[in-house]
């Protein structure tokens, strides 16, 4: 695959093309995410095979409720990220690296062990920021695409026009933290800007590709009826009203101690974004609604979830409402028919 040239070279630094902060990185320095190195000729990805974790999860928990429902994915990540949100959850891995870079696996080595996995459907790139680990992201998506298995990425989306596009011919499916619908956040508590943001999920369902989108409620932040209202109309005008949107709930972690999101506020937003978007989730919470998938045409219930269980209830064997004929998931099979 034809990859475009992600830096450009000058006299005293190289300038990085991967995302829109277009780090100057001096001969041996790297760039805001930690993780590509100015190495006097080229920009280096220091992570490449570094992961911090590796696991098979639930598709739910990424969170992709519309993908393969009932069924697992190899999950893996790595170090670095190219913002700086002071409310991650992950920040131990996004925000820090290990004393010495040692590369854990390569991209062969985790084609074959998802094609091993029970239930799995394919693989998928998280826990920490992807985007910046594009080389390594695409030289194994490519290795499980050729095993015939599917791809996932469950990134911030702060990633520029074209090396997103390389990333949309081997990945199927995205989970994009849209994490909130105000550029003062994002400049205030993240340290990037939200256009970008913007145009990659555009450029993503235009090509066609799976995308849902969550964004975490933080108390005082982005929790206003006003700005969910804005999002969603926003979300339904240019991406789709049947995108589904995950709402999940924010616990004080990192360097945030905000009170945890109420459940009257999660019902609140709940509500406002279900007048403009089909499909909307609750996460991070439990027994209350916003956990069940229906038929957008009829109304028949054809998901009932758990926590990360599931149970699929009136749905034929294409992913389809037996009610009414109505098409709700592209991505399924029952998981004992699973290939994997």
């Amino acid at each position: 695959m034809n990859v475009r040239p992600l830096f450009l070279k000058y006299d005293r630094y190289i300038e990085c093309r991967l995302c829109p902060h277009f780090c100057k990185i001096a001969p041996g320095k790297t760039g805001i995410c930690g993780a590509r190195k100015n190495t006097g000729e080229k920009i280096e990805l220091i992570t490449y095979g570094v992961i911090s974790g590796c696991s098979s999860d639930p598709v739910e928990k990424k969170p992709l409720y519309h993908f393969f429902p009932g069924h697992s994915i190899l999950s893996v990540g790595s170090y670095g990220c190219n913002m700086k949100c002071d409310f991650c959850q992950n920040w131990h891995i996004s925000q820090g690296f290990p004393g010495k870079m040692v590369p854990d696996t390569d991209p062969g080595k985790l084609a074959s062990e998802a094609a091993a996995s029970y239930r799995n459907v394919g693989l998928a790139f998280t826990y920490n920021e992807p985007v910046i680990w594009f080389e390594f992201v695409m030289d194994a998506a490519i290795k499980i695409k050729e095993r015939g298995m599917f791809t996932v990425m469950v990134t911030n989306g702060f990633v520029n026009r074209d090396p997103l596009n390389e990333l949309l011919q081997v990945i199927d499916a995205l989970n994009v933290d849209l994490k909130a619908f105000s550029d003062s956040f994002y400049k205030k508590l993240t340290g990037a800007e939200i256009e970008p943001v913007r145009e990659s999920l555009k450029q993503i369902a235009m090509a066609g590709k799976h995308l849902e989108i969550t964004t975490l409620i933080i108390p005082g932040k982005n929790d206003s009826a006003a700005e969910m209202e804005n999002e969603c109309r926003w979300i339904a005008g240019e991406i789709g009203e049947e995108t589904p949107l995950h709402l999940s709930r924010y616990y004080p972690v990192y360097k945030r101690n905000d009170p945890p999101t109420t459940q009257d506020k999660l019902e609140e937003l709940y509500e406002t974004a279900k007048r403009y978007l089909t499909n909307v989730y609750l996460g991070n919470v439990a027994g209350i609604r916003g956990q069940d998938t229906f038929c957008s045409s009829c109304g028949t219930i054809v998901t009932k979830r758990s926590g990360y269980a599931t149970k699929l209830l009136n749905l034929s064997a294409d992913g389809k409402c037996t009610s009414c004929g109505s098409l709700v998931y592209r991505y399924f099979t029952f998981p004992s028919r699973a290939g994997h």
